[in-house]
């Protein structure tokens, strides 16, 4: 199969889909691969490392799209290469296809085999093409929480830990997944006092046992969301329906009646955010403020530390990509539940029921385009 790695355009976004070590496995199991120009530079990789792997270096992104058989992006296509894509062409990345109507009738118009990282199933229903992903997002959502709870950027002009003799920061994390933890690990270890809420009483009681003391994992509810918010000084929002849009859990309302110089970070942003004041940002103008908090709403958070995040997706997406060039996207979907999973719009068909839901479209069962 003919592979084509993509260089990043959307806003800031340095990764890319593929390491020069990936590249040398996709070789090794007999398959061609083509690297846009310049495509790994932002995250440390040579066009000479990919060439020195066994790559083609192609000058533009229409020459990959169209030879190759599969292209694969980190971010979704941006609409300068939606009329590129060609039917029955395999692109696989993440899409977050739910809070994005355009996207999605794009890609329901070009009739390829859309695969989504965000929807591939593990064997035990974990996401594991999101998990590194969800990993690096949240530990970054406390570090720029903390940055711009500062008061040069407008915050409170707190100390996240707080010093001898004057108390820590209030942060509150909606969302005891992935994203959650890894926030809420990171703010305990900066010495902050954690809420760490979730609905799930098995999910609550592991991280009784594994947070360190000043974090306290909570019962996720509406009054005790509308308490917390008060007190906080930091909210991170790390909710995640797997496909669909994130719930709007924390109204105009509840942010009125937050500190003023307070930070929001919605690590849901990507599902179209779970604070209802929530509008995604990008790097480059990564926060604006609402009733005198700071919302953080950058969309491809990841992308900011590109070296940690293009080694941990290649380790996560590599098996995955080279299973789906042996076999081809049927075959392999038919025999990989997590591929199955993958398949979001496949021939103009949505195969996944979060998306047709979140705008009204036919929903085709995946099993009958299989």
């Amino acid at each position: 199969m003919k592979v084509g790695i993509l260089k990043e355009i959307k806003s800031a976004e340095n990764r890319v889909s593929m390491t020069p070590s990936g590249v040398e496995t996709m070789l090794a199991n007999g398959h061609e691969v083509m690297v846009e120009q310049s495509a790994g530079v932002g995250s440390g990789f040579s066009d000479e490392a990919y060439r020195a792997a066994g790559a083609k270096i192609v000058d533009t992104p229409s020459e990959i799209y169209g030879i190759a058989d599969m292209v694969m992006h980190v971010k979704e296509p941006q609409p300068s290469e939606y009329d590129m894509v060609r039917e029955g062409q395999i692109v696989f990345t993440y899409f977050h296809f739910a809070p994005d109507e355009q996207l999605t009738r794009a890609f329901v118009k070009n009739k390829s085999v859309a695969i989504a990282y965000e929807t591939v199933e593990g064997p035990k229903g974990d996401l594991p093409l999101l998990t590194p992903m969800s990993e690096v997002a949240g530990r970054m959502s406390m570090q720029e929480g903390a940055k711009y709870l500062e008061r040069f950027y407008g915050g409170r002009g707190l100390l996240l830990g707080g010093v001898t003799g004057v108390a820590p920061a209030t942060v509150v994390v909606i969302g005891g997944g992935v994203v959650g933890t890894n926030a809420a690990q990171m703010a305990c270890g900066l010495g902050a006092k954690v809420y760490l809420l979730d609905m799930n009483l098995d999910r609550l009681r592991y991280l009784s046992e594994i947070m360190p003391k000043n974090c306290f994992p909570m019962m996720s509810s509406p009054t005790l969301l509308r308490e917390l918010v008060v007190e906080a000084d930091v909210v991170i929002g790390a909710i995640l329906v797997a496909g669909t849009k994130a719930p709007k859990l924390v109204t105009r309302e509840m942010l009125k009646s937050m500190k003023r110089g307070a930070v929001i970070v919605d690590v849901a942003i990507d599902q179209g955010g779970c604070f209802e004041t929530s509008k995604a940002t990008t790097h480059a103008e990564p926060v604006y403020e609402v009733d005198g908090v700071i919302h953080y709403c950058v969309a491809n958070m990841p992308g900011a530390v590109p070296v940690t995040s293009t080694m941990a997706l290649t380790n996560a997406t590599l098996p995955y990509a080279v299973e789906i060039a042996n076999k081809g996207w049927k075959k392999s979907a038919l025999e990989n539940h997590g591929i199955k999973t993958g398949l979001n719009i496949v021939y103009g068909k949505v195969t996944y029921k979060g998306v047709a839901d979140a705008f009204g479209l036919d929903y085709t069962p995946v099993e009958e385009v299989l």
